[in-house]
């Protein structure tokens, strides 16, 4: 009895001394600064067949669940026999990620990135207007609750009607009709985050920059959802298509598909002249 003792108390000792080391093991790796990677895919890896007594064994290949395979803001390429820190199953293609510098081990999960430029086009105070603020519009905000408004609060009778409620709404008109307030007074009603882009600002020096704010803007309404997406002079991108030899041209449309393939959340867009619009852009909305 006494040895059985004295063999429980040795195995205890050992297993709180490994624990020790693990922790400091952990502490060392989780020193900052990390480096950024996100994580390009995920894969189910089976363990290979037994191998034969005496043949080397590869443990990375005999380990059961999921691997990872991550890009690091250094832009290389790794595969991850063994994760980390994080639970795989918290974990997605796309996902930025806090990795070791060393060991490439993925140890926290970081904050969707969004361009400084698309954070600053959310309004930071929700809008407070009210309808009654608007005069002489009662047609135009009635049609503004029906296409805005109703599916937002109330999406469920949407569902069950088997009713497809708009993508966007335009609104065109000369500057100073009420074109922004209407917008405002839909998010207060909804009690939406309120997004602000303006066409201007979409259209970039680089190849691809636009299209990027435009894709970041949508994705950081999808996380402060329910918003609403505000886009103001429509017509300095949204531009009927023509042949141009020019590469601001071709940016420009470039960024008009990427507006229209995001096209998935509640957007009012304004503009002066809806006739210079692209004719998708009109069937769309």
């Amino acid at each position: 009895m006494k040895s059985e003792v004295m063999r429980i108390s040795h195995e205890l000792q050992a297993q709180n001394e490994k624990i020790r080391e693990n922790t400091e093991k952990i502490k060392v790796n989780k020193n900052l600064p990390y480096l950024v990677s996100n994580v390009i895919e995920l894969l189910d890896v089976d363990p290979q067949d037994t191998e034969e007594d005496g043949a080397v064994v590869d443990l990375d290949a005999q380990r059961k669940g999921k691997c990872a395979v991550i890009k690091t803001s250094t832009r290389q390429t790794y595969f991850l026999p063994v994760i980390g820190l994080v639970d795989a199953e918290k974990l997605k293609p796309g996902d930025l990620v806090g990795v070791n510098k060393d060991s490439y081990l993925i140890l926290e999960t970081l904050p969707a990135e969004y361009d400084a430029r698309v954070k600053a086009m959310e309004v930071d105070e929700r809008p407070t207007e009210q309808y009654s603020d608007i005069g002489g519009l009662d047609k135009q905000i009635q049609e503004l609750i029906e296409a805005v408004v109703l599916p937002m609060t109330h999406k469920e009778k949407f569902v069950n009607l088997g009713i497809q409620p708009p993508k966007g709404v335009l609104l065109y008109g000369p500057p100073g009709t009420g074109k922004t307030l209407l917008a405002r007074a839909c998010a207060a009603q909804t009690k939406s985050t309120f997004l602000k882009l303006a066409g201007p600002q979409l259209v970039q020096m680089f190849i691809g920059d636009g299209a990027k704010l435009v894709r970041d803007a949508f994705a950081l309404a999808k996380e402060k959802a329910p918003a609403i997406i505000f886009i103001d002079e429509l017509d300095a991108i949204g531009t009927k298509r023509f042949d141009s030899e020019k590469a601001g041209d071709r940016e420009v449309q470039r960024t008009m598909l990427e507006l229209l393939n995001q096209l998935d959340l509640p957007t009012i867009e304004e503009c002066s002249n809806k006739w210079r619009l692209h004719k998708k852009n009109l069937k769309t909305n």
